[in-house]
């Protein structure tokens, strides 16, 4: 079968593992035939958004084909809108049999259905990673943008999805919300982790890590990261890691400061290790190294991996947004409260509490592998 993956609605970032990434890996490895048809947003080396400076066509290392699409004249216009040149040409020449966009919010559902239209027996899944939190937080953004713009584009395409899912719960809710469509095409479709990423040799990765980070073996090392802004609360952690009078506690860090957070540098000490930019593998191998994950702000698909790792987590609570707990596989904290947060590390602390947490970590692991993810996203 011929699978289509539309990444035209936001980015594609090469060799990373977004959902983008691994739904088209396991659908190859399904014995699939795949091409994504991208739009030219990716990141620099520095992990952050850049344009890539002209279209192109590559075959990827896990054996699909990415097809990078330039936007139309004028850039600014249609780099908001989400217009491209040759799109309608290039997803004939592909000849799906399915098709999954990621993103459903794109001027682009009038040339998609279009070909719809034309070629009926094509069938369409879509997905959806806006949110109250990381979308539709301004006026302009919630009132005129999503409610009304991309809502028309999404109610155009609404006849021809066959599931939409929302990657989160409350994702879910924002497509019946926001955009109004039928509940019955809704679906939840949790985000995971590359099973096939997680290393056989966990034990030979963890001790290197760690002697890599001057971390010693007895040591307890939570891991954290993502994009490090105000709202990630990670200077709610290190203030409360601060405040636990242990040697033995460490702390790493995978990710990027944002501008406003260049300031913690200022705090880190020897149990702090901030690593900056990592690629999949590193953040992989770091997961692998610590005894728990801790994420005290935003969502980030680090979330799932950690969880799918099997590491317990101690994560924010927001409405919709436990979906990581199987099995009290989690713990939730306010986020913003330095008080509450040292406290329920330092439970974590004590070897019997760890212990519990950590045997329902590994039994929750198992829903959220994408080898089984990408099964459920095209109904298989």
């Amino acid at each position: 079968m011929k699978i289509v993956h539309l990444c035209i609605s936001n980015f594609f970032i090469d060799n990373y593992s977004y959902q983008e990434n691994m739904l088209t890996k396991y659908h190859v490895k399904m014995g699939h035939e795949v091409t994504v048809i991208a739009s030219l947003v990716s990141f620099n080396k520095e992990g952050k958004s850049c344009l890539l400076p002209s279209p192109s066509v590559r075959m990827d290392d896990n054996g699909y084909k990415v097809i990078r699409l330039a936007y139309k004249r004028p850039l600014k216009l249609n780099r908001t809108l989400r217009r491209y040149k040759n799109f309608y040409d290039t997803l004939a020449a592909e000849k799906p049999d399915v098709i999954f966009t990621h993103g459903v919010a794109m001027a682009e559902v009038n040339t998609l259905v279009r070909y719809l239209r034309k070629n009926p027996h094509v069938k369409l899944y879509g997905d959806h990673h806006g949110d109250y939190i990381n979308s539709a937080t301004n006026f302009w953004s919630k009132h005129v943008l999503h409610k009304i713009i991309w809502r028309h584009y999404t109610k155009k395409l609404e006849p021809y999805l066959t599931k939409c899912y929302g990657v989160t719960p409350m994702r879910c809710r924002f497509l019946k919300e926001m955009y109004r469509l039928n509940p019955n095409i809704i679906e939840f479709l949790p985000m995971g982790v590359d099973d096939e990423a997680i290393p056989e040799n966990r034990g030979e990765v963890r001790n290197s890590i760690r002697k890599e980070l001057g971390v010693p073996e007895d040591a307890f090392l939570i891991m954290t990261g993502g994009k490090i802004d105000q709202r990630k609360n990670t200077h709610v952690l290190l203030e409360a890691i601060k405040r636990i009078d242990n040697p033995n506690l460490h702390l790493v860090i995978c990710g990027v400061l944002a501008p406003e957070m260049e300031y913690l540098k200022e705090q880190f000490d020897s149990r702090i290790h901030y690593l900056g930019w990592c690629n999949a593998q590193r953040v992989m191998d770091c997961m692998v190294a610590s005894d728990m994950a801790c994420f005290p702000g935003t969502h980030s698909t680090l979330w799932e991996q950690a969880v799918g790792v099997g590491l317990p987590a101690v994560l924010k609570r927001w409405d919709e947004m436990t979906h990581m707990d199987v099995n009290g596989n989690c713990i939730f904290v306010k986020g913003e409260d330095v008080i509450e947060l040292q406290k329920v590390i330092e439970q974590m602390l004590m070897i019997d509490v760890y212990r519990e947490q950590k045997s329902k970590a590994e039994k929750a692991a198992t829903s959220f592998l994408y080898s089984d993810i990408a099964k459920k996203a095209i109904e298989l």
